[in-house]
């Protein structure tokens, strides 16, 4: 059994300019399925490795649904280790590029080594050619896309490509996919221009083996139907109209918005920053990945600076941009967010590191300086040189570390966890450091789904956190648009999953791989000596309450209640009570745990 698995990856090295096919064991892809879960297990073993040792490997995976006419399954997960954490860090990019390796007759593709100059790979199905790019040094991402393939290219290849913050090593420098897609947090752009990979194309003309046409047939269909159903995706004010800007609208609302640097909740931002609004702004259109019914990107026909056909900020990228750095103009913001796409930085941690500037240096970003500092950033130029280390080293340097809004020295996205109080848990325990989207609380306590919850309450969201975790680490398996998540379920692509494979799947079967890579990861936790002290929110969230009115408190959150709520997801999770693994529970679930836990 290897749960719909080709069971081939492609190995690169790219110091010897040679590519080999390793076929791993059944039991890797049954306990592991695919995406996150393989990468974990493949990578664990050379996270000892610096971020920038050629030997660390850089992983390309797919899940068993790419490929497929399973909708929405065509996230590629990119993996390595991380910059900012230096642990384990995965990164879900769009696009077409999971299901290019897929065609192209492969589950992944590993990358070794180190070029000893700028180099691109073009794979064309089974054969891998390698390309002199010491010329694209110091292009943007869309430059390179263009001397690659061309404006408008007959046939679409996928391609991923670093610009100069990937070949300068900025420490959060993004992995462009595609021409508006980004496998974004983490640094993991730094990893690729450590390797002198400047592009990488796929191009695959296989089809994906399906055992139950059919019945995937009725799986998709079940999907569509429940995707249609959906006011957040396909409603009037949905993502399919306004794409992810939607949720901008909605944190407003909800008096969630993070405001100068964290400091305040609510953003007096008038009418001109809503959804509706900036669509009418930019004549934008709707857009969107590979076999996905949603479309949430929106693409702008309104020119800005004399280019069109350019990508919206999504949600966080427009909040941070806007709300948390104290910019009204939407131009600013997108200016910004364009050219952190162009260089290729995560515009999550550019935001939040300039924020965290913004705040230190007691003073506003004048017109323009924004995009003047970001270019900083990449060259190290003035105070690119600490700005570019991220939020918590610069902040920490500067002698004001609790400026920085990070989890485990990720960055905080746009939510405020004082507004949702599964979100505070689920942001702290992340293996991944700040992010929501390691449990996504929000589709219960803000969006309802799929039932309603206190978001004010710590009651009951260990478990919740817990079970929303395994979920969501399931579907990073599966290769599924995590949005699905908020109208589909476990329960439909599992039925999709064994019509792929001709192997029974259900929901609990998902789940305990849910549950498998959650614990690896925090194996993986353990073994970079990152502990439980780092199981922790900045201390702003425990001492500063939001901004209140009358009739919607918004309160600091509570520190014993919220330690309280982290012991009992310890206990849930099967830690012990200094949030470690345990060498038995890691065992149950097919896992070795080689730290002990020393007596406290």
């Amino acid at each position: 059994m290897r749960g719909g698995a080709l069971g081939r990856l492609l190995h690169v090295d790219l110091g010897s300019r040679t590519a080999r096919v390793e076929e791993p064991s059944d039991a890797l892809y049954r306990n592991f399925l695919g995406g996150r879960g393989l990468a974990g297990a493949l990578l664990r073993p050379h996270l000892s490795c610096p971020w920038d040792d050629p030997d660390l490997p850089l992983v390309i995976l797919t899940g068993p649904l790419a490929g497929t006419m399973a909708p929405a399954s065509g996230r590629a997960i990119i993996a390595s280790k991380s910059p900012l954490t230096s642990t384990f860090l995965d990164s879900a990019a769009g696009g077409s590029l999971a299901a290019s390796v897929k065609r192209a007759g492969f589950d992944g593709i590993v990358i070794r080594g180190a070029a000893d100059g700028l180099v691109g790979l073009r794979l064309e199905d089974g054969n891998a050619v390698f390309e002199d790019a010491r010329h694209l040094a110091g292009s943007t991402i869309g430059e390179t896309y263009i001397a690659v393939l061309g404006e408008n290219p007959a046939e679409h290849p996928a391609f991923a490509a670093v610009g100069s913050a990937g070949e300068q090593g900025a420490a959060f420098a993004s992995i462009g996919v595609d021409r508006h897609h980004m496998a974004g947090r983490g640094g993991l752009g730094a990893v690729m221009g450590a390797k002198n990979l400047k592009w990488l194309t796929v191009r695959g003309t296989g089809t994906v083996p399906v055992a139950d046409e059919e019945a995937l047939l009725k799986a998709r269909e079940a999907i569509l139907r429940l995707t249609a159903a959906s006011p957040v995706l396909r409603g009037q004010f949905g993502f399919s109209n306004y794409g992810t800007a939607a949720l901008f609208d909605l944190t407003h609302s909800r008096r969630m918005t993070p405001t100068d640097n964290f400091r305040r909740t609510w953003f007096d931002r008038g009418e001109g920053l809503s959804a509706p609004a900036l669509k009418k702004r930019y004549a934008s259109h709707s857009a969107g990945c590979e076999g996905c019914p949603v479309e949430c990107l929106q693409i702008a026909a309104t020119p800005l600076d004399g280019e069109t056909d350019w990508a919206l900020p999504e949600f966080e990228s427009l909040s941070h941009f806007t709300a948390l750095v104290g910019n009204h103009d939407p131009d600013e913001a997108a200016r910004a967010n364009r050219r952190c796409v162009a260089l290729g930085l995560d515009p999550v941690s550019a935001a939040v590191t300039l924020a965290t500037r913004r705040e230190i240096a007691g003073r506003d970003f004048a017109p323009g300086e924004m995009v003047v500092l970001l270019d900083d950033i990449v060259t190290g130029r003035g105070e690119g040189e600490l700005l570019r280390l991220g939020a918590y080293r610069c902040a920490e340097a500067m002698g004001q570390p609790e400026a920085a809004m990070t989890v485990k020295g990720l960055e905080l996205p746009a939510y405020d966890p004082r507004g949702a109080y599964g979100l505070a848990l689920g942001s702290a325990v992340a293996t991944r450091g700040g992010c929501h989207l390691r449990a996504n609380t929000i589709s219960h306590e803000i969006l309802r789904k799929p039932v309603a919850t206190d978001r004010f309450s710590f009651a009951g969201k260990a478990r919740m956190v817990k079970l929303a975790e395994d979920a969501i680490a399931a579907a990073d398996c599966l290769g599924v648009c995590t949005y699905m998540f908020l109208t589909a379920g476990l329960e439909e692509y599992a039925a999709a999953l064994a019509a792929v494979s001709g192997e029974p799947w259900g929901q609990g079967e998902l789940l305990r791989v849910g549950e498998r890579i959650v614990y690896q990861e925090r194996c993986m936790l353990l073994e970079a000596s990152c502990g439980p002290e780092q199981d922790d929110l900045p201390e702003r969230f425990f001492i500063e309450p939001g901004s209140e009115t009358e009739t919607q408190p918004m309160p600091a959150i509570d520190r014993e209640a919220f330690l309280e709520a982290r012991s009992a997801y310890y206990a849930v999770r099967g830690l012990d009570e200094n949030g470690k693994p345990m060498p038995d529970r890691a065992a149950a679930l097919g896992l070795e745990c080689s730290i002990s836990t020393p007596p406290v």
